[in-house]
């Protein structure tokens, strides 16, 4: 039995011995299943970090995607649109105004003062050489000082992250904006070269008051090309990509000077001055005079009457018929006279003015103040209010007397007068019976000139007068024209004054000598001054006028040393006074009341407005008008 049981525990064919040297291995091995596990658990793993590889792999390729699809082709880097810009010059070639867009000349490096180029990356990017569009570095650097500073003292961008915002970019502050300017930043460095991304950056980068690029700030603010700028001036236009709306000279001249300060301490830190460059640097800064803001009335004609006449799509130089001296001069004296309580015009309840002076011989407008101020109000009293001009309309009704055969010395009557039931008043005159027609108009006598009206042919004849002139009308079908009551503006009155200054030719107001767009000369076809009047008849006139300023109602326009001529003319009640003289070539008008027709206290044309005519060439006759 023993050996039965033995056998039956023994597996077939194996002997004893093998089957002990298996247990015995099978103990020392441990369980059979372990030795396949490691294999499987790093299996998992790997499978795993797979896993997380393709699917961050997508997620990666997802948001590159995003970022990219509403990205524009970068491809059109020089090709950006911008609005058209134009420039006006004074007559003397001096900036008067700028709208659109300015660009100036592009220029190369090798056309750039050294310390142009150096004062930006002084500033900006003193690594700009040495990385590939994103700077670690200096990512970090503004990263630890903004943190120690406890707010936002220091950027972190590269130029190259600046040029791909400005080309290619909104000023939308987001991460998905700062990625995209990341990806563009990268593609610009593969792109182009280092010289060719920095030329690109100077000739594009905003500096302010609707300048693009380095030359056209240059010559805004200094009045020289890019390629004259001193170390100085390089470094106040270094300064201005960090805030260009409000730190530009235009705007805040101080802080301008402040950063450039910034700028040039920063090129002695990178060798690009010595210190004692800096300093003389600094020293040298100055500015050019800001255009006069007022001028803007004209500015505003000007750019208004070229619509149609230039392309639309070109940028244009304008050189202007404006005098800046008698310009300053007629915005110093409006402002001397009408701002203020305790002024002429405060205390005789006087707030607005408007003055257009003109070359008489050919009709190039010299001075045009539509106002007060422009800053306070765009509207142009001097081209877009039509007023009533009172007795200023006299002398071409006493010009119609002329053509129907009247002389000067002729007598006419002054006394009280009434036309089916309208009596003009005479004011202050006291009638005499009869007076000269010379004398009716240097005292402006209403009574006389309604009766040369009749004389000369009826309100028709006055109209036709006037028109030949350059006064469209509409005017009164009465007898009242002969007092001013249909409505003119001040450009077209003083206008209509040519005549009796260049010997009876009628001339189209204009204010623009010569024109380029795109830099090429445009023709500007104007119309030559026209025959309107006889030359005797226009002598005559000049003679009237002369008694008017000599000894009659403008005698407070007359000048020393300077022959002046001109009309006077208030309207009822006080509401418009005017005063429109000539003196040599220039014709000049002054209309001072208040928008809203309230009257003044007691202001005549031969006032307040005879007074600002005389003040203005006396100020412009001394070459100091803002003196």
């Amino acid at each position: 039995m023993a050996s039965t049981r033995a056998r039956s525990s023994e597996r077939p064919g194996t002997p004893p011995r093998s089957q002990a040297r298996e247990a015995l291995g099978a103990r020392l091995s441990g369980p059979p299943s372990r030795p396949a596990a490691r294999p499987r658990r790093r299996f998992g793993l790997l499978r795993f970090g797979f896993l997380v590889a393709i699917w961050g792999l997508i997620a990666a390729s997802v948001v590159l995607l995003i970022l990219a699809w509403d990205l524009p082709r970068p491809e059109s880097a020089l090709a950006t649109t911008r609005r058209p810009s134009t420039t006006l010059l004074a007559s003397d070639g001096k900036l008067l105004a700028t709208n659109g867009d300015l660009y100036g000349e592009t220029l190369r490096l090798r056309d750039m003062p050294a310390h142009l180029p150096a004062a930006f990356i002084a500033i900006e990017d003193r690594r700009f050489r040495d990385h590939w569009g994103i700077d670690p570095i200096g990512l970090a650097r503004a990263v630890h000082a903004n943190f120690s500073s406890g707010r936002v003292v220091q950027g972190g961008s590269t130029l190259t992250q600046q040029l791909a915002k400005n080309l290619f970019l909104t000023p939308e502050r987001s991460l998905k904006r700062k990625a995209q300017e990341a990806m563009l930043a990268f593609w610009l460095e593969q792109r182009f070269s280092k010289d060719e991304l920095l030329e690109i950056y100077l000739n594009r980068v905003y500096l302010g008051a609707g300048t693009y690029g380095v030359d056209a700030a240059a010559r805004l603010y200094f009045g020289v090309s890019a390629r004259r700028l001193t170390p100085g001036q390089a470094a106040v236009l270094g300064g201005l990509p960090k805030a260009p709306s409000r730190i530009n000279p235009r705007v805040n001249q101080a802080a301008a000077m402040t950063r450039g300060m910034e700028v040039l301490t920063a090129m002695t830190e990178t060798g690009a001055l010595t210190a004692t460059q800096a300093l003389q640097a600094a020293e040298n800064i100055r500015f050019t005079v800001a255009p006069s803001r007022d001028a803007g009335w004209f500015a505003d004609w000007v750019q208004d009457g070229m619509a149609g006449r230039v392309p639309a799509s070109a940028d244009l130089v304008l050189r202007t018929t404006l005098d800046p001296v008698l310009q300053a001069a007629a915005e110093a004296r409006i402002d001397a006279i009408l701002t203020g309580p305790g002024t002429p015009g405060g205390r005789a309840g006087v707030h607005q003015g408007a003055v257009v002076a003109m070359d008489a011989t050919t009709g190039a407008v010299r001075a045009m103040a539509g106002g007060k101020d422009y800053r306070n109000s765009s509207f142009n009293r001097a081209t877009q209010a039509r007023r009533q001009p009172g007795s200023a309309i006299k002398p071409f009704v006493f010009l119609a007397a002329l053509e129907a055969g009247i002389g000067p010395q002729d007598m006419i009557a002054d006394t009280a007068l009434n036309l089916g039931g309208w009596s003009p008043s005479n004011g202050q005159w006291r009638a005499r019976g009869e007076i000269s027609v010379e004398e009716a108009l240097a005292h402006s006598v209403n009574t006389s000139a309604v009766r040369l009206l009749q004389r000369a042919g009826g309100y028709r004849k006055v109209a036709d007068v006037a028109r030949r002139a350059g006064l469209d009308g509409p005017f009164p079908r009465d007898a009242t024209i002969a007092l001013g009551t249909g409505e003119v503006t001040l450009l077209d009155l003083v206008a209509a004054y040519a005549p009796f200054a260049n010997g009876g030719l009628r001339v189209e107001p204009f204010g623009v000598a010569e024109a380029k767009a795109e830099g090429r000369p445009w023709p500007l076809p104007r119309p030559d001054p026209q025959r309107a009047f006889a030359p005797e008849h226009m002598e005559a006139m000049r003679s009237m006028m002369a008694a008017v300023v000599a000894r009659g109602t403008g005698r407070a326009a007359a000048t020393p040393g300077r022959t002046v001529i001109g009309k006077t003319g208030t309207t009822q009640e006080y509401r418009d006074a005017w005063f429109i003289g000539i003196s040599g070539g220039l014709v000049m008008g002054v209309w001072l009341g208040n928008d809203d027709g309230v009257p003044m206290d007691n202001v005549a044309g031969g006032g307040l407005p005879a007074r600002l005519f005389r003040e203005i060439l006396e100020m412009a006759a001394s070459g100091s008008p803002r003196g």
